[in-house]
């Protein structure tokens, strides 16, 4: 099966390349996605499977109207010229999305089916990106939340913050589960691999959830630090004051039972936690 990875440069696409090593790997120096031209033109010849990668992730900054049409260039429009291409050349699609789809006010894990409700304008640009990617019957759909890999992310923050001897202020209604980059991609070339069939998963790091606090807290034991030193904050009381600030899901719990189904389960977001702050120095 041939492969090719658009936005090749990101955490997620760093992942993908050691998963999928003879794929295609296309920064956005080798294919601009939001340039409809230069997709429809690329050499697709050959190609299986398109990852795409892509996306604006900068869920404050795509508050800001200046930032608007950027966002929704590499969020929607990108998506929509990919699942042209896939069309006409017969390659299937796997596009990656969020749980800011949702409010986050369904009571306990989010299955695949509920219709997106989202509250900012990051959240409405991935929605409707899903919707370009579900329009074609060839694609496979993941949503994924609290993504952690290569470059900069929440984790490293918290564990620079607690080797610089800082105490942070941290939310503790935002519940959810971390999900290692690598094993996102491990999951998405089970799915691509096994022929499972097309149409959307959730795939997120498995175990407890736990807020963005408990995270923080498990960083700052693992550095050696106490958890205490972690000060637990409402998502108002983080945010008072502040403008640009996209309103975030307080639940962001998603149901893993359709993708265990396909016989793949993912770590414990606190196993593969611990094994990603060996990495971090």
């Amino acid at each position: 099966m041939k492969a090719a990875i658009v936005g090749a440069g990101g955490q997620l696409g760093r992942a993908l390349r050691r998963e999928f090593p003879d794929a295609v790997a296309l920064d956005r120096a080798a294919l601009d996605v939001t340039d409809a031209a230069a997709v429809a033109d690329h050499d697709w010849a050959g190609v299986d499977v398109v990852l795409n990668a892509a996306a604006w992730t900068a869920v404050d900054a795509a508050e800001d109207p200046a930032n608007r049409a950027a966002v929704r260039a590499v969020n929607v429009d990108a998506v929509a010229f990919l699942a042209e291409a896939a069309e006409r050349h017969g390659f299937a699609l796997v596009h990656i999305s969020s749980e800011y789809v949702f409010d986050g006010s369904h009571p306990g894990p989010i299955p695949e089916d509920l219709p997106p409700s989202p509250l900012s304008a990051y959240g409405r640009s991935k929605a409707d990106g899903d919707a370009r990617a579900a329009a074609i019957e060839r694609h496979w759909l993941l949503r994924t939340t609290w993504l952690v890999g290569e470059g900069g992310n929440f984790v490293r923050t918290m564990a620079g913050l607690a080797d610089r001897g800082i105490s942070p202020s941290v939310v503790d209604d935002q519940i959810g589960r971390l999900t290692d980059a690598r094993d996102l991609a491990a999951g998405i070339r089970h799915l691509v691999g096994t022929g499972a069939p097309y149409g959307t998963y959730n795939l997120t790091g498995a175990g407890e959830p736990g807020s963005w606090a408990d995270v923080a807290a498990a960083v700052f034991t693992a550095r050696g630090r106490s958890a205490d030193d972690v000060t637990r904050v409402s998502t108002e009381e983080y945010f008072a004051g502040r403008t640009g600030i996209a309103p975030r899901p307080l639940n962001s719990v998603l149901d893993l039972a359709k993708l265990s189904a396909t016989g793949w389960r993912t770590r414990p977001w606190r196993e593969s936690l611990q094994e990603y702050l060996a990495g971090v120095r």
